[in-house]
């Protein structure tokens, strides 16, 4: 980051709606949000976009923050999360979001998804025992949910290709977050990246040759990719993506291996936390051997941020893809 000391960063940042919950923060953030202006009441549409057509639909539209839609593997719903629960959304919006039969005393934030298969699910949630994010593999139904990363604050962001990783970033020295990948049935876990920078939003190629994320070493926020591995001694193996004016977070390669989707805020945001800034959808080849210097292109852009595209939304087509605009609250709507 450019202005801000990465500490107040680290201790600020991805605050949820309701106040209560702290993402990427240590122990005593929770005072120091506290005192933070109260935001305005906020409404949220989630949308899907047709990549042929470039035009997006609403599927569903409540006051409250709705954040980080998933498309479950068989094409037919969305996962959503909200006031620290999942719940089931029908694509066509028939009908109103559905809870999870998830253990109640977990209270989930906007980092979670199927496993390739389809049969679990990775979610990022902290409990009575644990005040920051730990890691949890459940069914995909949401039950029977299992503790994979105990040490907090840890955030999931995406399956290996053939299910047998989870890749999630870490604050595990109170200076910066950094990629890590654990074995989803549990295991020690692996640190990927060593650089003094802010790496987060990580997601896999879907051939598992790289992982894809987010980070400002360099300056600025950019996308950047390594070998699944590691980013090796000193990060050497850690190639930078894009590199404008924008600046850039949470990668999504397609399912069909062509396209790498993220999110573009202004130049100059020093986060990705506020929900109330104009922001762009923005697409790019997906690179193969070599980083190519063709521009990214602008989908859409709309008024987001935080919870718009948190973690993979691609259809299982690799035809669309679903995210979440917000605005204020309107009187009357209900959640």
């Amino acid at each position: 980051m450019r202005s801000v000391a990465l500490a107040s960063v680290l201790t600020l940042a991805c605050v949820a709606a309701d106040r209560s919950v702290v993402a990427r923060s240590d122990p005593d953030a929770r005072a120091a949000i506290g005192s933070l202006p109260q935001q305005a009441p906020q409404s949220s549409r989630i949308m899907i976009l047709d990549l042929a057509a470039r035009t997006s639909r609403l599927v569903h539209e409540a006051n409250g923050v709705w954040e980080a839609p998933n498309w479950s593997r068989d094409g037919r719903f969305l996962l959503v999360n909200s006031g620290g629960r999942l719940y089931r959304l029908p694509i066509d919006g028939t009908s109103a979001p559905q809870p999870l039969a998830l253990d109640p005393s977990l209270r989930c934030n906007n980092d979670h998804d199927f496993s390739p298969d389809g049969q679990r699910l990775a979610i990022s949630a902290s409990s009575p025992s644990s005040r920051q994010s730990q890691i949890y593999v459940a069914d995909a139904d949401g039950s029977n949910a299992r503790l994979v990363v105990a040490a907090a604050p840890s955030y999931f962001h995406g399956w290996s290709p053939d299910g047998t990783y989870l890749s999630f970033v870490a604050n595990r020295d109170g200076k910066q977050f950094d990629v890590y990948r654990v074995p989803s049935a549990g295991g020690p876990e692996e640190r990927l990246t060593v650089d003094p920078a802010y790496d987060d939003g990580t997601d896999y190629s879907r051939d598992g040759r790289w992982i894809y994320f987010n980070s400002n070493r360099g300056g600025g926020w950019n996308i950047w990719r390594m070998p699944a591995d590691g980013a090796g001694a000193e990060d050497r193996k850690a190639e930078r993506v894009t590199n404008d004016d924008l600046e850039d977070w949470f990668p999504h390669p397609s399912p069909d291996g062509k396209w790498l989707l993220f999110l573009s805020f202004p130049a100059g945001t020093e986060g990705h936390n506020d929900r109330s800034v104009r922001v762009q959808l923005r697409a790019i080849a997906l690179p193969g051997e070599a980083i190519g210097s063709a521009p990214a292109q602008t989908l859409t852009a709309f008024t987001g941020g935080q919870g718009t595209i948190n973690v993979n939304s691609w259809s299982p087509d690799s035809t669309r893809f679903a995210y979440v605009t917000y605005a204020g609250a309107t009187p009357g709507r209900h959640p």
